[in-house]
C-alpha cells in the first residue's frame, strides 16, 4: 500500500511586523509545517504502523529549497520518502491559487500511483481549502473532506466528517481516494532525535515542472496579489505603566466602572 500526503510550508508572521509592497520582510517571518498537513501526515504514519501489510509513505510539497528543512520534518516522524516540486515559474508566482496547486500534486500522484491521499483541509497562510478536492477530481478518485476519523478496511475508507453546525457524518469512501484532514483526528508527534538524525539519510526528489511534463503556462493564471495589510484589532487593549500601586489603582478603578467587583 502507498499513501501519498501533501505537505506544504507555511510562514508565520511575527506579532510586530512590518509590510513593504506586496509582501513581508523576512525578518519577520518564520516557517513550520501547516498546522493541518502536520495532522496528516500522522494519520498517514499511523497506518503505515498498525497494518500488516508493507505501507510506504510518500510526502510531496511545492516549494523552494528551503521548504526542504520542513519536509524533513515529516521524514523525521516516519514518512518514508519525499518530493519537492520547483522551479522558476512556481518561484515567479504571486499566489499558487488551489487549482494549480492541485494540477501539480496530481503529476505527482499519477506517476506515485497511490492507494490513498491525504491533505489537511486547509493551509494556514492562505486560508485555501480547496486544494484535496480538486486533486481528487483531476485524478478522478473518491473523496472526503474534513475528515476528523479515519478507518481504512478492505479496499475502502470509513471516515467522520465534520459538517456545518457541529453535524458530522459517517460514510465510506472506495479506495484510491483523497481525504482532507481536520485538526482534531490524532495527537502529531514530536520529531525524536534519531528520527531527524535518519531524516537527513531520506530520499528527497527534486522536480521541475518539465520533469512532470507540466507546461510551465499552468501557473499563469487570473489569480494575483493585489494588497496586503495589517489585519485590525478587534478590541482595544489598555496598558498600565507605573508602580505596582498606581497601576493597581488604575485597574480597579477600570474594573469598578466596568461593574466588576467582588460581593
Amino acid at each position: 500500500m502507498k499513501i501519498l500526503v501533501t505537505v506544504k510550508e507555511v510562514a508565520e508572521v511575527a506579532d510586530d511586523f512590518e509590510i513593504e509592497g506586496l509582501s513581508i520582510p523576512e525578518t519577520y517571518l518564520e516557517y513550520d509545517l501547516n498546522e493541518w498537513d502536520d495532522y496528516a501526515v500522522e494519520a498517514a504514519v499511523r497506518i503505515a504502523e498498525d497494518r500488516d501489510e508493507d505501507v510506504e509513505v510518500v510526502a510531496v510539497t511545492i516549494g523552494p529549497e528551503r521548504s526542504e528543512e520542513t519536509v524533513r520534518m515529516a521524514l523525521a516522524k516516519g514518512v518514508d520518502r519525499a518530493v519537492r516540486v520547483w522551479d522558476d515559474a512556481l518561484a515567479e508566482a504571486d499566489v499558487l491559487d488551489p487549482t494549480t496547486t492541485a494540477r501539480v500534486l496530481a503529476a505527482v500522484a499519477e506517476a506515485e500511483d497511490p492507494d490513498l491521499v491525504l491533505s489537511g483541509v486547509q493551509a494556514a497562510d492562505t486560508g485555501f481549502g480547496a486544494t484535496g478536492v480538486a486533486l481528487a477530481d483531476l485524478l478522478d478518485m473518491g473523496w472526503a473532506a474534513v475528515v476528523n476519523d479515519l478507518e481504512l478496511t478492505d479496499g475502502e475508507a470509513s471516515v467522520r466528517r465534520e459538517l456545518e453546525g457541529g453535524v458530522e457524518e459517517l460514510t465510506t469512501v472506495d479506495l484510491p481516494a483523497v481525504l482532507t484532514i481536520q485538526t482534531g483526528i490524532n495527537e502529531p508527534r514530536y520529531a525524536s532525535l534519531r528520527g531527524i538524525r535518519r531524516a537527513q539519510r531520506k530520499e528527497l526528489a527534486v522536480h521541475t515542472l518539465a520533469d512532470l511534463d507540466l507546461d510551465p503556462g499552468l501557473v499563469d493564471d487570473d489569480l494575483t496579489l493585489a494588497g496586503m495589510s495589517k489585519p485590525e484589532s478587534e478590541s482595544d487593549a489598555t496598558v498600565f505603566e507605573g508602580s505596582a500601586e498606581e497601576t493597581a489603582a488604575e485597574l480597579e478603578t477600570v474594573l469598578r466602572d466596568a461593574g466588576v467587583g467582588a460581593e
